[in-house]
């Protein structure tokens, strides 16, 4: 097994101080065997663990490269208990989707990918999916001085044909509320929301940001009160043609709307309301534990520590009810 330190050696001797090419990535892990010994080395710290009792003590290799637990009697290799679980994509062709999923700005189609790793566009559409469902494991809290402000993601009613038309109305009819928060030169949590009231905006906000945070919004009416939840509430009014007064704007997280309406656009073109979640945990990904200013390599390795735990079967991406159920989902904002 290739320790995270042997590993750490040949990247110095590879790669440059702040990225890696595609060409370097091939040099570093080649083929199936060397992606085994990256992700043992990265997920397991150089011992072997049971992914059902944790065990690290009794666990023994098997000639046909698989362990066995011989406290719970499991057999198991890397893949057990995370998304590459029950894929035949060579785990190589996985590290290398992460990459690509990593140093696309705006994200890159599942047409694409098929091309970069030799798969069926299905298959990299499952990957992809798959992808974006381990990306969805942050819940960290904000705190600072956070801007906040919402979009909407969806067709519009003046380009659908007439069949498809809500005829309940314009602007936001028939879209997906996003709502997002930002932390002045920090993190981001971004999420789809059931409404856009006052009461699914602020519970959001009361759930995903420390107290005694100062919040920065554009005048929208939801964001009336702030001030009397344990947090400072400064408001540029957009409605007056203010877009900043001192250090009060929501410029952060509007370039963030900026980046993902651009590659929903540019490249996924749309995403249903089933699977948008998954496309926006992607993009705030690229924001935080996948951010530019961090090594290629460091930017991978926190996605390889997301895996475990977050596999979704292709019979869930496909069947039964979509994700985005608005009385449903009701039920599970923060109030």
């Amino acid at each position: 097994m290739v320790d995270s330190l042997q590993f750490n050696r040949e990247r110095e001797a590879n790669v440059s101080r702040s990225t890696i090419s595609t060409f370097q990535l091939f040099e570093l892990i080649p083929d199936e065997k060397s992606a085994i010994q990256y992700l043992e080395g990265r997920l397991w710290k150089g011992e072997p663990r049971c992914p059902k009792c944790k065990n690290v003590e009794r666990v023994t290799l098997r000639k046909d490269g698989f362990y066995t637990c011989n406290l719970c009697v499991l057999k198991f290799s890397i893949r057990t208990g995370t998304i590459f679980e029950r894929s035949h994509v060579p785990l190589h062709k996985w590290v290398y989707a992460m990459y690509l999923l990593l140093t696309a700005r705006k994200g890159i189609s599942s047409m694409q990918l098929a091309k970069e790793i030799g798969i069926t566009q299905k298959s990299a559409w499952f990957v992809l999916q798959r992808l974006r469902e381990a990306c969805g494991k942050d819940a960290r809290t904000l705190q600072g001085i956070v801007e906040v402000d919402e979009t909407f993601f969806g067709g519009k009613e003046q380009n659908k044909h007439a069949h498809k038309k809500l005829n309940e109305g314009r602007g936001a009819v028939g879209k997906v509320a996003v709502i997002g928060m930002r932390e002045r030169n920090g993190n981001t949590v971004t999420m789809p929301i059931a409404r856009n009231d006052m009461d699914t905006i602020q519970g959001t906000i009361t759930d995903r940001v420390a107290n005694g945070a100062r919040l920065m919004t554009d005048d929208h009416r939801s964001y009336i009160g702030l001030s009397g939840k344990s947090f400072k509430h400064d408001v540029v009014k957009h409605s007056d043609g203010e877009y900043s007064r001192g250090d009060v704007n929501t410029n952060s997280i509007e370039s963030v709307w900026a980046v993902m309406k651009r590659g929903m656009h540019g490249v996924y073109h749309k995403a249903s309301k089933k699977h948008l979640n998954r496309y926006v945990n992607e993009f705030t990904f690229r924001l935080n534990g996948g951010n530019v200013e961090r090594h290629t390599l460091d930017r991978l390795a926190s996605f390889v520590d997301l895996v475990t735990g977050a596999r979704i079967t292709y019979k869930q991406l496909k069947g039964g009810k979509a994700w985005f159920d608005a009385d449903s989902l009701a039920q599970e904002m923060p109030r």
